[in-house]
């Protein structure tokens, strides 16, 4: 399940961000990161799962704007790669 959510997960992605799910979040909330925390805007919906709410992750707060996009994840595959 784990592996699927993930997969799934991935393709709904954004390319250049880290994405969660709500359990992971509630994680990093308890170990008082929730500054790394930005809720997507809307519902994801995942194949299989339904509706979900995911979040990205934001480590670094002076990411380069290019790794602030809105596009797509069109392949699994990184060009970084």
């Amino acid at each position: 399940d784990t592996v699927n959510t993930a997969s799934r997960m991935e393709s709904s992605s954004v390319r250049n961000r880290i994405q969660c799910s709500q359990s992971v979040a509630d994680e990093l909330i308890l170990l008082h990161h929730a500054h790394w925390l930005e809720a997507r805007k809307g519902m994801v919906s995942l194949k299989g799962k339904g509706e979900m709410q995911t979040y990205f992750v934001n480590v670094h707060d002076n990411a380069p704007s290019s790794h602030r996009t809105d596009e797509t994840v069109d392949s699994g595959v990184s060009a970084e790669e």
